[in-house]
């Protein structure tokens, strides 16, 4: 069995709080490390506050419903991802979410033209994703999906991608940039904006496939974007550590979130993601106030959340979603 780092209890009082915005548990089409009623039961213990459902391939608003009844000590949210299996970028889609109650659209991952051009090689030793070998599955079944476009040959972002954006505003969504190029994301960020999404985030920037350079990820927060740092993009050897510390303080942590994108039953415990982040930036030398910021008070303003009686002062002024 393989040895994952514990949390120390200094590290676990800084996480309280906190929403995990980016985990994958089960019921899923894949084999999971927990399921999400168990969960939510293990971050009430440890004194989180909550987390997003994130599937590849299914809504989980209606899901986080049933798990909000069921284990009410941690709150989860729901959230629809814009792959092939929910139509693209549906704004049906994105509607039903939203009257669901979901809090997260995530634009395409599996299937952005970005994923699927994809070149990257992984570093040596790296684990590879597991939606991966589904994905190779679907193709070798004759069901490859279309690429998910979300701009036009001109470099606008396509009308069905405007309207999924006016419908985030509408049920105040958050959206995430999935597993867009660089360029794209810079496109998307701009267009939303301009449609009235008031809280987005760019996904795990130093992951493979996309790889956004420092300059752009300032450039990017600069617009409104906070920057998320996912725990497994290091920890599966995709990315440095060291590169992804630097482009923390390059970006500044108050442009950072940190989510685990925990799950996999071959990486730790989901509850234990965060507290082993802060573990690891402490021993970086980032200070007590910057571990919070990126855990507990850039979560809870993504979500909505109360802010907390020791939040910046900008999430104070804002308050809640």
């Amino acid at each position: 069995m393989t040895e994952h780092p514990q949390p120390s209890g200094r590290a676990r009082e800084l996480v309280r709080g906190a929403y995990d915005v980016h985990i994958h548990v089960a019921p899923d089409v894949m084999r999971r490390r927990i399921d999400d009623v168990a969960l939510a039961e293990r971050f009430a213990d440890v004194g989180m506050a909550g987390f997003v459902l994130k599937s590849h391939y299914t809504p989980t608003a209606e899901r986080a419903a049933v798990v909000r009844r069921a284990a009410p000590g941690a709150e989860a949210l729901g959230a629809v991802t814009l792959n092939a299996s929910v139509g693209g970028l549906n704004p049906i889609a994105v509607e039903i979410a939203g009257r669901g109650g979901a809090k997260f659209v995530w634009l395409p991952t599996v299937d952005s033209a970005n994923q699927r051009q994809c070149q990257a090689r992984e570093p040596e030793g790296a684990t590879p994703p597991m939606w991966a070998r589904l994905q190779d599955d679907l193709r070798a079944d004759g069901m490859a999906a279309d690429p998910v476009d979300v701009l036009t040959p001109d470099g606008d972002v396509v009308p069905a991608a405007r309207q999924v954006f006016r419908l985030i505003a509408r049920h105040g969504m958050v959206l995430a940039t999935g597993h867009l190029h660089a360029d794209e994301i810079a496109v998307v960020v701009e267009a939303a904006a301009q449609e009235g999404v008031e809280r987005m985030v760019v996904t795990h920037p130093e992951f493979t496939s996309q790889r956004v350079a420092v300059e752009r990820q300032r450039e990017l927060a600069a617009h409104g974007a906070l920057l998320e740092r996912c725990f497994t993009t290091p920890y599966t050897g995709k990315v440095e550590w060291e590169t992804w510390y630097r482009a923390i303080r390059e970006a500044g942590p108050e442009n950072s979130v940190i989510s685990s994108d925990l799950g996999q039953p071959f990486n730790p415990p989901v509850e234990d993601g965060l507290a082993i982040c802060a573990d690891r930036l402490l021993a970086e030398g980032f200070t007590e106030e910057d571990v919070r910021t990126m855990t507990v008070h850039n979560s809870r303003w993504l979500v909505g959340a109360e802010p907390l009686a020791d939040a910046p002062a900008r999430h104070r002024k804002e308050g809640t979603a």
